[in-house]
């Protein structure tokens, strides 16, 4: 738990916090676990990569990881108690877990990818929040940090169900902030834009398909949408949790913070 106070370190007390992160060992997890682990936090992953978690293994051996799908109940009922056990204790929950879902007309989207990208990008968060809450109210208080998206401020053709879940991550946000702003515990959101990686690359190449233009065409459309004209990286991310947990972002709560170079519209 952090007590609000002044500060001219922005990740000061960071360190000594245990910190939950789902999909925490590649991408943006990855690049937030990392961060927070180098500011003196104790750290627990799950993913459902085992390659990606075997290599979190090797190089962060004193963090806890684990195999989990946030999308199934009773992998998050596993995952939340042995991070528990492991850290002894609760300070942050960072719903990472996402997937982009199918790039489509409404018309030409299978029912069961839509219920996926819902299942893992919006349900997910709620069933790890549920099991997460008590362990933060027995620490005192606490963090939330929910990955939503610049998706979730603007509508996005043929990404329906994407933007969809990630509009609901800003509604549950808020709502759990109001909720559970009593207990001492802060809510918030952030939401990335275009972040370079092999996830947008792989958007980008779906989207460039589907209007049947090259990718070089497509990357640039995407940037020409966002004011500073470039993406933004995994570390940009992880600076802002790092900030959020930190005594800087103590009053901090409710919001949905933009990570994104300002994307005007998707």
């Amino acid at each position: 738990m952090v007590e609000p106070g002044a500060g001219s370190d922005l990740a000061a007390g960071v360190g000594g916090q245990r910190v939950l992160i789902t999909a925490g060992a590649a991408g943006i997890g990855r690049a937030i676990a990392e961060r927070l682990h180098a500011h003196g936090a104790r750290i627990f992953v799950c993913d459902v990569d085992d390659e990606a978690l075997a290599a979190f293994g090797r190089d962060l051996p004193d963090a806890g990881c684990i195999r989990a799908d946030v999308a199934d109940e009773g992998d998050v009922d596993r995952m939340v108690g042995a991070a528990g056990d492991n850290l002894g204790g609760l300070d942050a929950l960072i719903n990472n877990a996402g997937i982009a879902g199918p790039t489509g007309g409404v018309d030409a989207i299978d029912p069961a990818e839509w219920r996926r990208t819902i299942d893992v990008c919006l349900t997910g968060q709620f069933l790890c929040a549920r099991r997460a809450v008590p362990m933060l109210r027995a620490a005192g208080g606490g963090s939330i940090v929910n990955m939503s998206s610049a998706a979730g401020r603007h509508g996005y053709a043929f990404r329906t169900p994407y933007s969809s879940a990630k509009f609901g991550v800003i509604g549950f946000t808020e709502s759990l902030a109001k909720e559970l702003g009593p207990d001492n515990i802060r809510v918030n959101a952030i939401l990335p834009g275009i972040v370079e990686g092999a996830r947008m690359t792989g958007v980008i190449r779906a989207r460039a398909e589907e209007v049947g233009v090259s990718y070089d065409e497509m990357e640039r459309q995407y940037l020409s949408k966002v004011s500073l004209r470039r993406m933004v990286g995994a570390d940009d991310v992880a600076a802002m949790v790092a900030f959020l947990l930190s005594t800087a972002g103590a009053n901090m709560s409710g919001q949905s913070l933009g990570v994104d170079g300002n994307v005007e519209t998707l």
